[in-house]
């Protein structure tokens, strides 16, 4: 984890000052807790989570919202604030400020979405398997939230099928029985912006 996060401080600016790091993937593979250790790692760096973002009416619709209260202040150098969801109360709370860091990690599904890369330094993928990922997620969420899961899965599916974000990971991330493996991204397939491709390349653990 410490020469992943030596390599994101030596990378350009993405964003006005800030790096920000994108840490995409399926719902339930791991990438809250990967974030907090990265975030550690990097010596307490910021961490914004999209489940604060998106909301019931917005699962995947807040592209908008969080190019105009995140991505344009922090890139003039501004502090950045941004509402914050409340899933129980269904409503937004007071803004959280986000002052521009060197590094900042966006955590979430559709972190690595084509509006977003742009503002990326880099781009990292939970490489776990779809329905790996959400049976994970259904047995941390237990039975209450088991009518949201069935929608969700479905929203899921179809953001990805129209804006996929592996194909365009510059890091594959695998959890192992201990710490992670960090692979070279490995595109499937090649989108309409992107004409280069990946190889696989050699991993090492963090």
């Amino acid at each position: 984890m410490r020469d992943l996060a030596s390599r994101l401080r030596r990378l350009p600016p993405s964003c006005g000052p800030v790096r920000l790091v994108g840490i995409d993937g399926h719902a339930g593979s791991g990438k809250s807790t990967f974030a907090g250790q990265l975030a550690d790692a990097l010596g307490g760096a910021p961490v914004l989570h999209l489940d604060d973002i998106a909301s019931h009416d917005e699962l995947f619709d807040w592209t908008g919202r969080l190019l105009s209260e995140v991505i344009t202040p922090l890139g003039r150098g501004e502090t950045a604030r941004y509402g914050v969801y409340d899933w129980h109360a269904r409503r937004f709370g007071p803004p959280r400020a986000l002052p521009p860091a060197p590094v900042i990690l966006l955590e979430g599904v559709g972190a690595g979405r084509r509006a977003l890369r742009p503002y990326l330094a880099l781009l990292l993928w939970m490489d776990l398997p779809r329905e790996e990922s959400w049976t994970r997620g259904r047995v941390r969420d237990g039975a209450e939230l088991r009518e949201f899961w069935e929608g969700w899965v479905e929203a899921e599916q179809q953001h990805f099928a129209e804006d996929p974000s592996r194909p365009f990971a510059d890091l594959l991330v695998r959890q192992r029985r201990e710490g992670y493996e960090i692979a070279t991204g490995a595109p499937e397939t090649v989108g309409p912006d992107r004409d280069v491709t990946h190889g696989d390349g050699p991993a090492s653990m963090c």
